[in-house]
């Protein structure tokens, strides 16, 4: 399963980082392929390109701003969640991102 991921918060340095992180780490958990782009103070970082949207199972958006190109992921199942959902709440992260996913028809 691969998903694209966006980590973004307010001043995007140490949430979008720590939310980046544990989303790379629940990837590594449950056997996904993980692409994470960051949005923050520094702009967009690994911007996640059509292609991976392409080929992408879903999305996760850890957002506590306004996502830039949030069009991109029309296309997607998407699960919307705080920047510290991950963080705090691996488990049911992913919980709620294969159910969204097994029940999208």
């Amino acid at each position: 399963m691969f998903i694209v991921c966006v980590a973004a918060c307010p001043t995007g340095i140490a949430h979008t980082y720590m939310a980046a992180e544990a989303l790379e780490l629940l990837g590594k958990e449950y056997g996904w392929e993980i692409k994470i782009e960051t949005q923050g103070s520094t702009g967009i970082e690994n911007e996640i390109t059509e292609e991976d949207i392409l080929r992408a199972d879903g999305a996760i958006l850890a957002s506590e701003i306004m996502v830039d190109g949030l069009e991109r992921f029309e296309s997607l199942t998407v699960l919307e969640c705080a920047v510290s959902d991950p963080i705090k709440q691996p488990k049911a992260v992913y919980e709620t991102m294969m159910y969204l996913i097994n029940n999208n028809d």
